[in-house]
Parts: C-alpha cells; structure tokens; sequence
C-alpha cells in the first residue's frame, strides 16, 4: 500500500505514468504522456526569423533546415505578430493530462517573454489556446496533471498576458466559449465602469458574471488608466481539483487587473447551483499560496440566484476572485430548529442550575469534598454558558460576514471555553480518584483551587493561544463558511477533538475504578462515612455526563468523516444543543440533598 510504480507512454508519445497502490489496486496517480513538442512549438514556430535558415531566439542562433523554415514560414509575419502558427498544432492535439501541462507551460513562456505589445490578434491566439484546455468537456483530466499547482500557474499567466493588452478606441472585448477578456480605458471622471459577462459553462445553460468599479474608487486616479478583466466559467473546477475542503466554487472565477489605486471592486456573480439554502463566502485566489482565501472579500448580498461581493484588489497577492458553497454539509430545516431550541434550552438549563447552586450553596458545601465537587459543576455550567452564547454570537458573525478579526476572536474563545468544560470534568475525575485512593492525605482549599484553576482554565488557555499562534499566520485558523476551526487544511481541530476525547477516555476509566473500589469492603476504612456517600455523588455525576459528552462529540467527529449523512448532523445537533439540560438534570436536580 503506498507503493508507485511508473510506465512509459505508447510509441506515439513521451513522458510517463504514476500509479500508486491503493486497497490492493493501483490507482492512477498522474499522467504525464504528450504528443505535443512545447519546447519545438516555442523555438521553432514562435521565433522572429531574419534569415532563411536561421533563427534568433533570446540570444542564441538556431540552424534549421531551410525546407523546414519554408515550410513553416519562417519570414510568415502574421505568425511574427500573433503566433498564430501554432493554434492548428495545438487544437488538433487531444486534451489529455499530458498535453495540458504542456500547454501550461507554453502559455506561461508566452507570458514571460512574449508579452511585450499585447496586440488583439496576440491575446486571441493566446485565448484560443488556453480555451482548448479549459473545455468543460475535459475538466475531469486535470486531476492527472503532474504538476498540481498546473491550474493556479495558468491563472498567473493569463492574468499576465492579459494585463499588457492595448486598447484600441478605449476598449477591447476578445471571447471565447471558456475564456473571455474585456477591457476599458478609465479615467476620474468615468462615472463607474462595469464588465459583463455571460458564458456557457456546459450543455445545461449559461454563468453569468457582472464586475464593477465604483464611482468613488474611480476618483483616486491620478491619470487616465485601463482596466482588464477575465472571466473563467470552468477555472474554479480546476483549482478545486487540489483542494482538501469540500467545498466547491459555485461561479466563474473574475480576475481583474486595476491600476494600484484603486482598492475594492464589487463584484456579482451567478450561482451554478442556485440552492438558496447552500452557504456562500466570498474569497480571493491567493496567487502566492495557491488557494482561496475569505479574508479580501466580504458578502454584500445573497439570493437563490446570484451573490454580490466586495472584494479588495491587491494586484501582487489578490486578483481573481469567485464564490464558494458547501454542498457536502446537508442544509436542513430540522437541523435549524433543533439547534435553536435545543441551544435555547440549554442556556435557560445553565442559568437556572446557577442560580439553584447560589441558593443552596451554604446547605451543600459543608464538607471540603462537597466544596470541590459544587465548584467543579459550577464552572463545567459556567463554561458550556458562555461557549453556548458565543456559538449563537459566532453564528451571526458569520452570516452578517462583518470580518475576520471578529470571526477569529469568536472561535478562540468558543475553543476556549468548550476546552474548559471538559477539563473542569477532567477536574471532578480527579477529585473522584483523590477521595477514593488518597484517603489519608488532605489538601487545603486554596490548594485545591489553585490546582483547579490550573487545570480548568490553564490547559485550554495554553492549547488555545499555541493553536492561533501556529495556525492563524498560515491561514490555516479557520474553517471554509463557518467561524470554527479548520479541518481539512490543517486539522486544527485536532487542537479540540484530541484533549476532548482524551479526558472522555481518562473520566470512563476513572467510572471503573469507582465500581471496583466501592465494590470492596474495605473501602470505608480510612474514611468516614460522609466522605464516602459524597465521593459516590460525584462518581454519578461523571459516571453519567461522561457518556452524554463522550458521544455528543462522538457524533460530532462523525459528522467530518462522514459530512454528508443527516442523521449524523441531527443526532450531533439533539446531543450537543441540550448538553446543559443534561448538566443541569444530571449535576443538580437529581441529586438528593
């Protein structure tokens, strides 16, 4: 399992290809089989030839045969001008993996070191042949292309290309059926310049995008400029291939290139699938990371049909732009209404177990291990309190998109707090195993809750802050469409589930040596009597939350492994909005004294 074995192409091609074992099958990894000669396309056909039978290309003469520059038209101006030789080459050849990356590679030469004078006839060559691979009829095979990164290198590209293009009379519009480029001289006094687009993705209908600069970005430039902008309907599939989220673009990707100036541009893009209830966020291709990225972008709008963002355009880092949904989570009115009456019933649960606690406070804290054992409920309540109202505030954050820093301020301390619900549990399993086991040894009550608040605050702050500290610079904090932590990227998360399940585990255990030792006669020896009926309270307590949060998050580690299934998501949604019901029955009302 694991292993990579690697084949040549047929006769009728170069290059290899990878397959690796799987579940005793070999799966295929890349392929890398061409029938296009990129380095013979770029020298030979591309070049400005002076002579007949010689080439310069970048410095270096190049001798062919004087039939072979004849027959390709080595003095062919037209070629000279716009490279046009080529395109028959290059659309006879079938789009496999192989000859996409080629083709790639050809498109990024072009860019680097022919893009002087973008002429009209050299960016629909250049259209033409990044059109023949972005086909929506071939999408399925970039996910064999070797270089992984192959899609994000031909949206640098284009974006470079395109950026140079003249404009003829103030403007040029250049289409084709997967790639479209318009573009628009802009001055001050332009009252708000918009493109539009409408392309067909496939057989079904057409995608539509709209981009708009306002009135008042237009006012920050000091001199006429021009403004280009490229819409791609099936790009967003490509540069999904490589992404471990989930999550899919539900758009064209819009790039646009603006003089520096000018800071936002708004941006209205149609849904491919039009569910109103499927999520939206607004993101960014970072170019230098390769990935989407919500931070330059924020929601302005959303319908069943289309999505109004307003994105900041930063030409070095942020210049193509698309909307995300999350079509693997299931959206469901159940779910909604379990979640807000279950969370209803649960901050109402916690607020009145408090309040119980205050009230009969002096009655059930006479001895030192009732005093700890009140304590620790008190805190575990508090705790999931203050976790419940911050998941609604995190909620709203959200779905209002009013910014990242609040949405990271949110879950740090929802991570916070839902940590210090269960090491105050983790707390109260010790507290069992100090009254059982350490019968003859007394600790005072400042030690007790200088120990307690160590480890019921001091642990989930300590894995809190080294969480943001180590993920949040790489933009790995949060996840895609919610303000929770990461999964897919960088399994922040882990930073939760991990030390949760843990203590579940420490607590389950703690549950069996209360059974053994209460099972023996001599377990009221060294203590008294009192002590004992106390120490199986608490036992009860953990004995029955232990399991309740145990398979609450259970079921909440199920719902990433295995996203799609709803009753994943309504069983993790019953357990985790009524976990203060349970606290509250549990801990408080069905205890006797």
């Amino acid at each position: 399992n694991g292993a990579i074995c690697i084949q040549p192409c047929s006769p009728s091609f170069h290059g290899e290809t990878s397959f690796v074992c799987e579940d005793r099958k070999w799966q295929m990894l890349s392929d890398a089989c061409a029938s296009l000669d990129v380095q013979s396309l770029f020298q030979v056909r591309m070049l400005l030839c002076t002579l007949p039978c010689a080439c310069n290309f970048l410095g270096r003469q190049i001798l062919l045969p004087c039939t072979f520059t004849k027959h390709f038209g080595a003095g062919n101006h037209s070629c000279q001008a716009d490279f046009s030789c080529i395109i028959p080459d290059i659309l006879s050849s079938p789009a496999i993996p192989g000859n996409i990356a080629d083709i790639v590679e050809l498109l990024k030469k072009i860019s680097l070191l022919l893009s002087e004078n973008v002429t009209r006839g050299k960016m629909q060559s250049y259209s033409r042949i990044a059109n023949h691979i972005l086909n929506s009829s071939i999408i399925s095979n970039w996910a064999f292309v070797k270089d992984r990164n192959a899609g994000s290198i031909l949206l640098d590209s284009v974006n470079l290309f395109a950026g140079k293009l003249l404009l003829r009379n103030g403007s040029e519009s250049i289409q084709e059926p997967f790639i479209a480029t318009k573009g628009y001289s802009i001055h001050r006094n332009t009252s708000g310049k918009s493109f539009d687009f409408s392309m067909e993705f496939n057989s079904t209908g057409n995608i539509t995008g709209h981009v708009l600069i306002p009135e008042e970005e237009l006012l920050r430039l000091p001199r006429a400029s021009k403004a280009i902008s490229i819409a791609f309907p099936t790009l967003g599939a490509i540069l999904e291939t490589n992404r471990p989220d989930p999550a899919a673009v539900n758009g064209m990707v819009l790039s646009v290139s603006l003089p520096e100036e000018l800071q936002s541009v708004l941006l209205t893009f149609g849904k491919l699938n039009k569910l109103e209830q499927a999520g939206a966020q607004c993101v960014g291709w970072h170019s230098a990371e390769r990935r989407w990225d919500p931070r330059p972008c924020r929601l302005r709008a959303h319908n069943a049909s289309a999505v109004v963002c307003v994105c900041a355009h930063r030409r070095r880092a942020y210049a193509a732009f698309s909307i995300l949904m999350a079509p693997a989570v299931p959206r469901s009115s159940l779910l909604d209404y379990i979640t807000r009456v279950g969370l209803g019933l649960s901050i109402l649960s916690l607020v009145l177990c408090l309040v119980v606690e205050a009230v009969v406070w002096q009655h059930v804290t006479k001895t030192e291990i009732t005093y700890m054992r009140h304590f620790c409920l008190v805190n575990i309540a508090a705790s999931l309190l203050v976790a419940d109202v911050l998941f609604i505030l995190a909620a709203i954050v959200h779905n209002a998109a009013l910014n990242y820093q609040l949405c990271v301020a949110a879950t740090f301390f929802l991570h916070f707090f839902y940590l210090a619900l269960f090491f105050w549990m983790f707390t109260l399993g010790l507290l069992i195993l100090y009254g059982l086991l350490l019968i003859f040894f007394k600790i005072t009550r400042s030690v007790f809750l200088a120990a307690a608040f160590s480890i019921g605050y001091g642990c989930p702050l300590v894995i809190s802050v080294l969480t943001v500290a180590i993920t949040e610079p790489k933009n790995g904090y949060l996840r895609s469409g919610a303000c929770w932590l990461n999964w897919y990227e960088t399994k922040a998360l882990l930073a939760f589930v991990v030390p949760a399940l843990s203590i579940i585990v420490m607590n389950l255990i703690v549950v069996v040596v209360v059974v053994v030792k209460t099972g023996r006669s001599s377990l009221g020896e060294g203590c008294k009597s009192q002590d004992l009926s106390s120490m199986i309270r608490v036992s009860k307590n953990v004995a029955l939350l232990t399991p309740l949060l145990g398979l609450t998050w259970g079921f909440g580690l199920a719902t990433i492994i295995n996203s799609h299934s709803l009753a994943f998501h309504v069983v993790f949604a019953l357990l985790n909005a009524f976990q203060g019901f349970f606290i509250l029955l549990f801990g408080t009302l069905l205890d006797r004294k």
